[in-house]
């Protein structure tokens, strides 16, 4: 059974106010999505509330002992145009809100052309243009986020607060992505490492299923648009003012800092 319409609005509205302010909700605003259907019915009254535009897209994985209970093993959200950063030579500076924050080593697809319908996990990576290695920050005001299952998670933007674009990885066509090791440090500690083999079908079943949701949702991913595949080494805590580094097979890292978000300019 769907939210009611108030429920998803007061939600949405609660969720986006406290995002461009900066403050904490010290609870849900309301009461909790009990399905991804109602989560992303959320999501998606506050990207029109929002009116920012899209430029891509994060991959999240469900628990899987609530896989079977949410009818899906990952959940997404929308990553907004003027929260992706690249980050050319050196670390760049990346806001997080009062709430939770966590940053996440993460590999990005660019979307080189439309994409099918029904996309396969084979013909994925025809439609790939770019594969870079990225740090995603998960940032949202609710303290709470990721205490209550994915459909709480996905309903804010799918804790999203930012992306930072780093290297490109040369000839990816030709490597053993999902065999590579990956690292994330915060402030020079690591705090964990993984491979892409460890993340379901990897980073072009992300893909798979993040056209698939939205298209489930009438929307689609365009020409241009980054996909942040998900999390290979974890979610890892962090607050304003560390320094977090990610690395990637061989030559490959890139690094934020985090900063305190202020809110919005009047």
């Amino acid at each position: 059974m769907m939210a009611d319409l108030g429920s998803t609005e007061s939600i949405s509205t609660a969720f986006v106010d406290a995002r461009r302010a900066g403050h904490v909700l010290a609870d849900f605003p309301g009461p909790y999505p009990k399905s991804l259907d109602e989560a992303y019915s959320i999501q998606d009254n506050a990207i029109a509330l929002a009116a920012r535009a899209v430029g891509g897209w994060k991959v999240g994985r469900v628990a899987a002992d609530l896989v079977e209970a949410f009818g899906a093993a990952r959940i997404g959200g929308p990553i907004f145009s003027d929260q992706i950063i690249y980050a050319a030579a050196g670390a760049v500076e990346m806001p997080v809100l009062p709430g939770f924050a966590a940053v996440e080593a993460e590999i990005l697809l660019k979307i080189g052309q439309v994409l099918d319908a029904n996309l396969t996990l084979a013909r994925a990576p025809a439609y790939i243009s770019e594969v870079r290695l990225g740090i995603e920050i998960a940032s949202s005001p609710f303290p709470g986020i990721n205490q209550h299952g994915p459909a709480v998670t996905a309903s804010d933007f799918g804790n999203n607060f930012g992306l930072v674009v780093g290297p490109a990885i040369a000839n990816w066509q030709d490597m053993d992505l999902m065999n590579a090791v990956a690292h994330l440090e915060i402030d020079g500690v690591t705090q964990g490492e993984g491979m892409l083999a460890d993340m379901l079908d990897g980073p072009f079943g992300s893909l798979v299923f993040i056209n698939d949701m939205l298209r489930g949702r009438n929307l689609a991913l365009k020409v241009g648009d980054w996909i942040s595949t998900g999390a290979i080494t974890g979610v890892h805590a962090i607050t304003a003012g560390c320094s977090a580094t990610a690395s990637f097979a061989e030559g490959y890292s890139v690094s934020c800092r985090t900063v305190a978000y202020e809110g919005a300019a009047a």
